[in-house]
């Protein structure tokens, strides 16, 4: 009976000692497992995904994350320099005990990239299980642990301008009224019609459609040349009759 709690002893000893290098090595690992067991018991707090995103735009670089306050803000610094720590001071505060007061920094260089920089802390930054002992540069969707906190990093350097949007689905969008109200904008089908070749009896029919008084409020926000293409598509728009 000795010999087996003897031997019991052991090997928990050994799984023990596995677990600690297993958590060593790929704590990262082990948070995908915790956040997947979670997952999978509704009656458990989900874990909240972690970011710091790196934005750079043709006027500004910044951060956004929800590292802060646990609510997604933009941080800007004029040094490009983010601090990350326990103490007040840092520019991502986190109440991690496993973190040091002046853990690591988010350094943006101009035409070289995000750099992650570890303050020589305690227990060590990490960037895909890999020691930060010198400056590491940062690419998208980048594992970042510090302490005990871990979050992904991703990096945007590019921009897209979106063409406009039809007049058939600007005419469903929402819009705010003056009482802090909002109100659907669409039209009825219903009242589908062919419309005249010219253009003052297309405006004529235009009053006549009921849209008027929803547009004439808002339309004036538009600028010139979305104005000048909203009135063209009207005005070339050729809706087929229907009989029934």
């Amino acid at each position: 009976m000795a010999d087996f709690a003897q031997t019991e002893i052991e090997r928990r000893l050994i799984l023990y000692q596995v677990f600690l290098k297993l958590y060593e090595h790929h704590s990262s690992l082990l948070d995908e497992i915790l956040h997947l067991e979670n997952r999978s018991q509704p009656s458990l707090t989900r874990v909240k995904a972690c970011y710091v995103h790196g934005v750079v735009d043709t006027t500004a670089v910044y951060l956004m994350t929800n590292l802060c306050d646990n609510q997604t803000q933009s941080l800007r610094q004029p040094q490009q320099i983010w601090t990350i720590g326990r103490h007040r001071s840092s520019g991502i505060c986190i109440a991690d005990s496993h973190m040091s007061r002046r853990h690591a920094a988010i350094q943006h260089i101009d035409d070289q990239g995000f750099y992650l920089i570890d303050f020589n802390s305690t227990n060590g930054s990490f960037v895909n299980d890999d020691r930060a002992d010198r400056p590491i540069k940062l690419k998208d969707g980048d594992r970042i642990r510090l302490g005990s906190m871990t979050f992904d990093f991703f990096v945007n350097y590019s921009c897209r301008v979106l063409p406009t949007v039809a007049m058939e689905l600007l005419m469903q969008l929402v819009h705010r009224k003056s009482d802090n109200k909002v109100e659907i904008l669409t039209y009825s089908r219903d009242r589908q019609k062919p419309l005249p070749e010219k253009a003052d009896e297309n405006l004529e029919i235009f009053r006549n459609s009921g849209l008027v008084e929803k547009f004439e409020h808002w339309y004036e926000n538009f600028s010139s040349e979305q104005k000048s293409e909203i009135l063209d598509r009207f005005l070339s728009r050729q809706i087929p009759y229907n009989p029934s």
